[in-house]
């Protein structure tokens, strides 16, 4: 990460050849600001929410992915 409001933000996405397609495997690691309070944040609610998010946006793509809907995004 270059800008943002996290101190720390990495996202890696990794994929391997199986018999049945494509795995895929997604390495996250952020690291919140303010100290405790982001800590605190992270207990309370954005560990959550992150994994939440992350997990949509996968099962999104992966049906763009295993539909003719990627069609619509790429021109």
């Amino acid at each position: 990460m270059v800008k943002g409001a996290f101190s720390e933000f990495k996202h890696e996405h990794y994929f391997n050849k199986s018999n049945n397609g494509t795995l895929t495997t997604d390495f996250f690691d952020y690291k919140s600001p303010l100290g405790i309070l982001g800590k605190l944040a992270d207990k309370l609610f954005l560990k959550k929410y992150m994994i939440e998010l992350l997990t949509e946006r996968n099962r999104i793509i992966k049906e763009f992915a295993e539909s003719e809907k990627w069609k619509e995004v790429i021109k």
